[in-house]
């Protein structure tokens, strides 16, 4: 196997790999985007909400903001030494607090976790208008794309020519690319590893 970078920047990075199967370039995309562990909004608790906007459809939008976050600091719910009752290495808790007019933004989304913010504080969440009021507190955790859309890491494609395949990685999500990259290598060793050690228990 060959792996070359042609180009990178601060959320991009466009590789091509040599000798290896479609199987092998169809499972590294796929790992890429949906088993790379990312941070989102998974519950909101409205205290109060006078806007045009439903609980359910902010709670959606709520979910798709990105948030940066520390890969070494947080565990899946699932795997967290709390069994996911929720502690503070497995989720983090955000706040807003608004009155109108005015449109509120992702950069209004408060939290004591120095590390976990909205990558862009320019994300429009919602407009109030005079007189209305946006209360809710929020929990944001680790989850992976296979779960839902929110948790996908990354934006991946492939173009084939012969044996060479050329990958186009854009992230979308709080970490930078080459982290999602090789992360998704570590989980396809492991992927690897665990059918090797299965074979050897059919023997």
């Amino acid at each position: 196997m060959k792996i070359q970078i042609v180009e990178k920047n601060d959320t991009e990075i466009k590789f091509v790999i040599q000798e290896i199967t479609d199987a092998f370039a169809n499972e590294l995309r796929r790992i890429m985007m949906s088993e790379v562990p990312t941070m989102a909004i998974e519950w909101v608790d409205f205290k109060k909400n006078d806007s045009v906007v439903n609980d359910e459809l902010l709670s959606n939008r709520l979910g798709q903001i990105p948030l940066t976050f520390d890969q070494k600091a947080y565990e899946l719910p699932e795997e967290c030494k709390c069994e996911g009752k929720g502690c503070s290495r497995c989720q983090v808790e955000m706040v807003l607090k608004k009155k109108g007019p005015g449109m509120i933004y992702s950069g209004d989304l408060k939290t004591k976790a120095k590390d976990v913010k909205p990558v862009f504080d320019n994300i429009p969440i919602v407009e109030l208008f005079e007189g209305e009021e946006l209360q809710f507190e929020a929990i944001a955790q680790l989850g992976k794309g296979k779960t839902h859309a929110k948790w996908q890491g990354v934006v991946v494609g492939y173009k084939q020519d012969k044996d060479v395949f050329t990958f186009t990685v854009e992230s979308v999500c709080g970490l930078p690319t080459e982290d999602v990259i090789s992360t998704a290598a570590e989980v396809f060793e492991n992927k690897i590893s665990d059918f090797n050690k299965s074979l050897g228990k059919l023997k």
